[in-house]
């Protein structure tokens, strides 16, 4: 272990700090919380012929249980030893994360009730929740982009280039870039017939769905999003000597994770006005689902908004994933890509007007919080914690995010509902 000051805490404490960790992360090894609650392929063949026959049906899904007795009492142990040091942040970081892991167990074992909302709202929030910094919720931001976008659709469509890029395709020049970037690890990438979202990234691969129609948007956000966040985050929380747990997904950082992929995507300008809309209406869609919709109903309301049949299934197989699809009850996760997205922007913004860019940085170096990089900024410095080995290429420009975020920071102040007209003599 790197030297640390004494006053970040004893060589004894910090030992101590990674053995809990280590421990959290052989305790929770097994889990897949996401493949726990997919749903089969073959159900959406089933449900789309049974919907062109005028059949439409609730689909079942039997999710297989697991006991968590044993985890859940190495978690709970890892919590009461590491409660000890609360006071102290890598303490409290090795606490928060064995406490989210052990809220995923009781979420896992909800599986196919309605119970699954409630866990899932305390790991992934839910559509009311509001906006850091902000009076508004998730659902009125979600509300302006799906407005904003059905604004611009009739004018935009025409200016985009429409063609199919296969899977093959993808991931042919997907490999291509990951290989000239990851000089220190092989991150392959395989196409996965059983994948319901369209892509899905590991340290090591990143996963294609079959039969699918990849746009040039989708290319690029496939690198940005889940290559240069997803992976990278990975493998650089693997180089991590203390803290094991920075390599992976534990739930708690789920919205973080998500918020800095989408981020990626809107700040290297590949993310298209649809892609808004479209999680924009997954937040609608949860909404609808604890309100009472059932799973016919949320796949009508992603038809109506211009989602194809298979879109529109595999959208609202990602609300219903867990949760009973007679509706009531939802999988709250999809509520993260937006508001990370906004929370994250955010972040940015605060790291550039507090002269903290760094943090910014260290924010690849493992999958933590915004929370926790900034708590843990002493022990960055220190060494502790080690800076990452991979920067995305928008990072390393670091003279370029920075203006973007100082004209970021200016352009927000002005206020758009005070503009009337514009006067086309200014600057003449």
């Amino acid at each position: 272990m790197n030297a640390v000051p004494a006053e970040l805490g004893s060589a004894a404490d910090l030992r101590y700090f990674a053995e809990l960790d280590k421990r959290l992360v052989d305790a929770v090894r097994g889990i897949r919380m996401l493949d726990a609650l997919s749903w089969p392929a073959s159900l959406q063949h089933e449900f789309l012929a049974a919907w062109h026959r005028g059949q439409p049906f609730l689909p079942e899904v039997r999710y297989k249980k697991r006991d968590f007795t044993e985890i859940r009492a190495e978690l709970d142990a890892i919590q009461h030893e590491a409660r000890f040091a609360e006071d102290h942040p890598v303490g409290g970081y090795v606490r928060r994360t064995a406490e989210s892991w052990e809220i995923a167990t009781a979420m896992l074992d909800a599986a196919g009730t309605a119970d699954i909302g409630t866990h899932s709202a305390r790991l992934f929030g839910q559509p009311g929740d509001f906006l850091p910094g902000s009076e508004h919720h998730n659902v009125e931001a979600a509300l302006h982009f799906i407005s904003l976008a059905d604004e611009l659709s009739h004018e935009l469509s025409s200016q985009e280039a429409d063609y199919c890029l296969s899977a093959q395709i993808m991931q042919q020049e997907l490999q291509e870039r990951l290989d000239a970037f990851f000089v220190h690890h092989k991150v392959r990438v395989e196409i996965d017939p059983e994948l319901t979202a369209k892509a899905a990234a590991g340290p090591t691969r990143i996963r294609l769905r079959n039969a699918t129609c990849f746009s040039e948007y989708d290319r690029h956000q496939l690198l940005e999003h889940e290559a240069f966040v997803h992976s990278l985050t990975a493998l650089n929380g693997r180089e991590q000597p203390n803290l094991a747990s920075m390599a992976r997904n534990s739930p708690r950082i789920t919205s973080t994770q998500e918020g800095l992929a989408t981020f990626a995507e809107l700040i290297t300008g590949t993310i298209d006005i649809g892609r808004m809309k479209r999680i924009s209406m997954r937040i609608i869609g949860i909404d609808k689902a604890q309100d009472g919709a059932n799973f016919i109903d949320v796949f009508k309301l992603f038809m109506a908004s211009g989602q194809t049949e298979s879109e529109a299934y595999t959208s609202a197989a990602r609300i219903f994933r867990g949760a009973p699809t007679t509706g009531g009850s939802a999988f709250t996760k999809d509520t993260v890509y937006l508001h990370g997205l906004l929370s994250v922007h955010t972040f940015f913004r605060w790291a550039l007007k507090n002269q903290k860019l760094k943090l910014c940085r260290n924010l690849f170096a493992g999958k933590m919080t915004l929370h926790d990089v900034v708590v843990l900024e002493p022990w960055f410095d220190a060494g502790y914690i080690t800076a990452p080995l991979y920067l995305p290429p928008w990072v390393q420009r670091a003279n370029g995010l920075a203006g973007m975020l100082a004209f970021s920071l200016f352009a927000n102040k002005i206020r758009l509902d005070r503009v009337q007209t514009w006067d086309l003599n200014l600057g003449v």
